[in-house]
């Protein structure tokens, strides 16, 4: 017989291994993962490279953990994750081997001349019966039917027992990941090796956001996995996990115009003549407007060092069509907000729409639970014009949970916002500061936010503004 190659097994189907293995003798072999029949046709076959499995490289976890993903391979067929792939190979294992197993039962005629029915039959026995793994070990090695030992079953005792290892519960703090899984801390914010692995899938099933303290049964870690990975999410938060799940829609949750102001610094000339003409409120939809070299950008970049540190507020940054040096500017701007995704002007627009959307979905998640976010966006004008106006339309104060504001820069105005922060390009190429274009700019209902008295200054100088021209 050919020696057989690690490479080409691995690349064969699975009924195929299920044919190698009846041929070479092999017991047991419908019970085996794919990766454990390999290992069991290579080590009875003498096969090269037997048990290589475990030298291969990092798993799906320690690449999510250790590098970003890497980019996909776009095909006509639906992407699964390998874990899922796993899954649907163990429950057409388990079933095969059930079938055939009943079908040997029952018919006299498949009864082989080395006993493989009475096997059967007792392997189902012993299932029943609960037997531990380490019951299995002790037991007299079986002869095979050349009369040699046979040290296969071990293997075969090996597998079931890792199924059948009693599942302990976690409790930790979610860490997302940038390709959408997430970890398990344990010991947060430090990571270890009790951390546990947490899938894309449960992370968009339970809209899980970084933060969130969860609770629930962990699978052992397989052979080619570095971390354990999370069976189901009991408990988020201390609530039931279905609760949160079915709770209201974002959209659909009460609203209420911004009553409370952000205040800003007020050393800062044009971030002082924000916050007193152009206020900015928890859940506003803020845009600041302006052409070309206004400043937008330097006024979004202030903002984000006035509101960074602020207790009780999450701040996010998303970059969106912007200059290469822009991204490595706020990058190394000094502070702790670093741009939670960055794109230059060469991504497409729906790729930009999608950057950005997915960083507001995360905030929306976090507003729906009574977290107070602020979504910091340069800028809008490289996306679809209805998914800009989605982005902005996101931003809400809600009655009864957190809020979500979303401050942007944008050439113009797209209709919808709270606040308008107008620029004056000729105020800012001169350096005269505020370079505010008040008559242009303005916050709806500003008496919530200032009280009557600053509304009516604001109004005065407004007035003022037009005299002047």
């Amino acid at each position: 017989m050919a020696v057989l190659e690690r490479s080409e097994l691995e690349a064969s189907p699975l009924a195929d291994l299920h044919a190698i293995a009846d041929q070479i003798g092999l017991d047991g072999f419908r019970r085996l993962r794919k990766a454990e029949l390999i290992d069991a046709i290579l080590a009875r076959s003498g096969g090269a490279d037997a048990g290589g499995e475990d030298e291969k490289g990092d798993s799906e976890q320690d690449a999510a953990s250790e590098r970003p993903a890497p980019r996909r391979r776009r095909t006509s067929r639906p992407r699964r994750t390998r874990a899922a792939a796993e899954d649907e190979d163990e429950e057409r294992d388990a079933a095969s081997s059930s079938a055939d197993e009943e079908r040997e039962a029952e018919s006299p005629r498949r009864r082989s001349p080395r006993g493989r029915r009475t096997k059967v039959a007792a392997e189902r026995e012993e299932e029943r019966d609960g037997h531990a793994a380490e019951e299995s070990v002790e037991r007299t090695p079986r002869r095979g039917a050349r009369g040699g030992r046979d040290d296969r079953g071990s293997r075969e005792e090996r597998a079931p027992a890792r199924e059948r290892e009693e599942e302990r519960e976690v409790e930790g703090v979610v860490e997302l990941l940038g390709n959408g899984s997430a970890f398990l801390r344990v010991s947060p914010p430090e990571a270890s090796d009790e951390d546990v692995y947490v899938s894309a899938a449960q992370v968009r099933r339970c809209e899980l956001v970084s933060g969130d303290r969860v609770s629930g049964p962990v699978r052992p870690r397989r052979p080619s996995e570095r971390y354990p990975s999370l069976a189901r999410v009991d408990t988020i938060n201390g609530a039931s996990a279905d609760s949160v799940a079915e709770g209201t829609r974002y959209e659909d949750l009460p609203v209420t115009y911004p009553t409370e102001r952000m205040e800003l610094d007020a050393e800062d000339a044009t971030l002082g003549a924000i916050e007193w003409l152009t206020p900015i409120g928890r859940g506003s939809r803020t845009l600041i407007v302006g052409e070309a070299r206004a400043g937008k950008t330097e006024v979004l970049r202030r903002v984000r060092d006035a509101l960074s540190g602020r207790e009780g507020l999450e701040l996010m940054v998303v970059l969106s069509g912007v200059r290469p040096e822009e991204i490595a500017a706020w990058r190394d701007g000094g502070s702790a907000v670093a741009p939670a995704a960055a794109l230059n002007l060469a991504a497409s627009p729906d790729l930009q729409g999608q950057t950005v959307e997915h960083v507001v979905e995360t905030a929306k998640r976090v507003a729906a639970r009574g977290g107070d976010v602020v979504v910091l966006i340069d800028s809008l004008d490289g996306l679809h014009p209805h998914v800009a106006r989605r982005v902005l339309a996101s931003a809400r104060n809600l009655a009864e949970g957190g809020s979500l504001t979303v401050i942007a820069t944008a050439t113009r105005a797209l209709g919808g916002e709270s606040t308008v922060i107008a620029l004056d390009v000729a105020l800012t190429s001169t350096g005269r500061l505020p370079a505010l274009d008040l008559i242009n700019s303005g916050t709806v209902k500003p008496e919530l936010l200032v009280g009557e008295d600053g509304a009516e200054a604001i109004t005065k100088a407004r007035a003022a503004a037009i005299e002047g021209r």
